[in-house]
């Protein structure tokens, strides 16, 4: 068993890291207080090769796997988990489906430019009316003169408001059920139909979310992905990844809320000494800094197996679920440990904490993680 990062990666890591010390926290205050994405920030990071790591240098990628995608979507949660939000679906499932069931035409004209941040990507998969139970989408695609006509309403979507096309599923049999009556298409922005807002949120302001229509939206036949009912598989096999890349979103949060409380508590003196002293917050510390390893050699072996084209689904639940429950237990634990000062406007922590409300609903809730890991575990 190897615990140790290629050299690759490791020179990656340092890479990522000082590129979102340099180029992304500087962007985080002002992205924040106007809740917009910094869209410079696609063909920045495109241009460098730091974006959609894990594809090959064939398609412009970096081709340092799932675990260079971990790397880089820590380093950027790092700093900011909405910002994060947005690159990590460009990188992941918004693109997957392109590029392990799309043509390669599909791959050179949608594929290539998100790779260099030319294009931003987005997944469109939950609806007012679907979300744990992505099976129930209502959107429908009716094949009509060479065409796919889509009709129906996707929320919640990451990027969907600033996209250059999404990743949409709909029904185009619904007699056949998920497994064989949904397919899945690339909807340009501009297209006749495509209408899309933004959503506003209390977390991750950062990220840009939208809700998207589809009135009589006309499809060109060949921006189906893959085979017609094949859909679901195909995004189920996206979602599995992504629960990988999720939970390095996590990690990356949990990292930032647990130095930012090392910090401070080794700083603030009460009753003559740091505050990292008295044992209730050297105990909180402690656990923190436990939870963060657990989880992040959990992720590293979802990523591994991921890697190895080895099964994955369960590991990948796993650290998904466990990852972004310790977000939420780091956040809680550094606002107590900030006290008052923590309550405030400036402080960096509340936004920690608001934004660790995301990891345990989006990208399937930790009940639907706990669901899909007795499923694994023999449970039916």
């Amino acid at each position: 068993m190897d615990f140790e990062l290629s050299e690759e990666h490791k020179m990656f890591q340092e890479a990522i890291r000082n590129f979102a010390e340099k180029e992304i926290a500087p962007l985080v205050e002002e992205a924040e207080k106007t809740a917009t994405f910094p869209i410079q920030l696609f063909p920045k990071m495109g241009k460098l090769g730091y974006l959609c790591v894990r594809y090959p240098a064939k398609y412009g990628g970096a081709g340092i796997g799932k675990m260079g995608d971990c790397i880089s979507v820590e380093a950027v949660a790092y700093h900011s988990v909405g910002i994060s939000a947005g690159i990590m679906v460009q990188g992941g499932i918004a693109t997957s489906a392109v590029y392990t069931r799309g043509s390669e035409d599909q791959k050179q004209k949608y594929l290539v430019p998100a790779i260099k941040g030319e294009k931003i990507a987005a997944f469109g998969l939950t609806e007012p009316n679907a979300g744990s139970d992505a099976a129930a989408i209502e959107t429908t695609a009716t094949k009509k003169n060479g065409k796919y006509i889509l009709n129906g309403t996707k929320i919640f979507i990451t990027n969907g408001n600033i996209c250059d096309f999404v990743l949409a599923a709909a029904y185009t049999d619904k007699s056949k059920g998920s497994r064989g009556g949904v397919s899945l298409f690339i909807v340009d922005k501009g297209i006749q139909g495509f209408n899309r807002s933004k959503l506003h949120k209390f977390c991750a302001r950062s990220g840009e979310t939208g809700e998207l229509s589809f009135e009589d939206c006309a499809v060109p036949e060949e921006n189906l992905i893959g085979e017609e009912g094949k859909g679901f598989p195909y995004l189920m096999e996206s979602l599995t990844g992504g629960r990988i890349s999720h939970a390095s979103r996590s990690l990356g949060l949990s990292r930032a809320a647990y130095d930012a409380s090392l910090k401070y508590a080794q700083e603030r003196v009460q009753f003559g000494q740091p505050i990292a002293k008295f044992q209730a917050n050297a105990f909180k510390l402690a656990r923190m800094a436990m939870e963060i390893e657990a989880a992040r050699w959990l992720i590293y072996y979802a990523a591994w197996l991921y890697d190895q084209n080895k099964p994955h689904v369960k590991e990948a639940a796993m650290a998904k679920l466990f990852a972004s429950e310790v977000a939420t237990h780091v956040t809680i634990e550094a606002m107590q440990i900030h006290g008052g000062y923590g309550l405030t406007e400036e402080s960096v922590v509340q936004r920690y904490f608001r934004d660790s409300r995301m990891s345990t609903i989006t990208e399937g809730t930790s009940e639907i993680q706990q669901l899909v890991i007795s499923r694994e575990i023999g449970i039916r």
